[in-house]
């Protein structure tokens, strides 16, 4: 049996992938192989040595050791795409609460109550202090083309937009409307609304700054739903006092944002949907099951993919440092997989081998035996 720790509730759908004759599960696990997690924070966790794998149930995993767990052999999955259609929808819901200032609108009603004799007047007279412009004919920028980032260009179109694109790598699926720019400063030149879908890199993060506000359109709005440090939270603030930008919809408010005019924030609903829960908890089951069972890997964050059959005896898999892999061929002899990602390897044989000398190997960190 395998021993399957879940650290938040994770959905039932995914839970029952979990075949009852292999796999435990619960909050109360001890020893687990595997780990299913949400949210919570693993960062001053200490895992169990028997545990080989992680899956955050969708796309960040900023809430766990990744660097960590590469060291000491656990693939740490997350499930990209799962909660992309989730996420667009508060985007495009977000798009419009930006533009046409409903989220203020719908604050002062609450004030009416009690406060005057006829509410359809007060309504009536009231109601130009939240006008704002339609989005369709407008442009849209988008700051990173993957799988949310193609589902919001998609919106935006059938919605009468024109929409723009930056990503630094290549992009499939892109619907042919979306036109493909080269660099960033062509979003923030040429866009009504900015929006960010791009991951926390060091080229990416605090991308929305003061310098690159100046290269914005006067009366810019900014969405973002990707990750709080690509903004400048101070530059930001700055730029909405003066008028620079008109507002700024996020997922990820900070104290300073709070209560602000121009400011909408949103408590991280992008991927609170059932449907998304579900869909990240099916595809974390799935991958986790697929490496224990088989060794196969597919959208980890820290080990290189692995697309690997279920046709073997005897399967014996390395996870090493990628300067560790040329050792760990010579002493595996015939591999059917080896790559690297990020300085770490993975290296798999169908055969018998020695298990006590590969892992005397300077440089590897695991190694697992997988029999049938």
């Amino acid at each position: 049996m395998y021993n399957i720790l879940t650290l938040n509730k994770i959905s039932k759908y995914g839970l029952e992938k979990l075949d009852a004759a292999k796999y435990t599960y619960g909050d109360a696990v001890t020893a687990p192989d595997a780990v299913l997690v949400r949210s919570a924070a693993m960062h001053d966790m200490t895992l169990d040595k028997n545990t080989v794998a992680i899956a955050r149930c969708g796309a960040g995993t900023n809430n766990i050791p990744v660097d960590r767990c590469a060291a000491d052999g656990v693939v740490v999955f997350n499930t990209p795409g799962a909660n992309a259609n989730g996420v667009k929808e508060l985007v495009i819901c977000a798009l419009l609460l930006a533009s046409r200032k409903i989220v203020n609108g719908i604050e002062w009603c609450k004030t009416l109550k009690g406060n005057c004799e006829d509410v359809g007047k007060a309504v009536e007279k009231g109601k130009s202090a939240f006008v704002g412009p339609e989005i369709k004919g407008k442009t849209l920028g988008i700051i990173g083309l993957g799988a949310i980032g193609r589902l919001v260009a998609d919106a935006a179109i059938s919605l009468g937009m024109t929409v723009i694109g930056y990503d630094p790598f290549p992009v499939k699926g892109l619907n042919e409307n979306v036109n493909v720019v080269t660099d960033t400063d062509s979003i923030f030149a040429a866009s009504d609304y900015i929006t960010l879908h791009a991951p926390s890199t060091p080229d990416t993060k605090g991308i929305i700054n003061a310098a690159n506000i100046k290269k914005m359109k006067d009366g810019a709005r900014i969405l973002n739903f990707a990750r709080g440090d690509l903004v400048v939270s101070a530059d930001l603030l700055a730029a909405l006092e003066s008028g620079k930008i008109a507002a700024y919809a996020t997922d990820f408010p900070s104290e300073d944002m709070l209560g602000l005019d121009g400011i909408i924030a949103i408590p991280h609903l992008g991927a609170s949907t059932p449907e998304s829960e579900d869909n990240c908890a099916v595809m974390a089951a799935e991958e986790v099951t697929a490496y224990i069972e088989t060794g196969a890997i597919k959208n980890s964050v820290n080990f290189p993919n692995a697309a690997l059959t279920d046709d073997f005896t005897t399967r014996v898999c390395v996870l090493s440092t990628e300067a560790a892999a040329p050792a760990v061929q010579a002493a595996l002899g015939d591999v059917i997989f080896s790559g690297a990602k990020k300085g770490f390897a993975y290296t798999v044989a169908d055969k018998d081998a020695d298990v006590a000398a590969i892992e005397k190997i300077d440089g590897v960190s695991r190694v697992r035996v997988i029999k049938k």
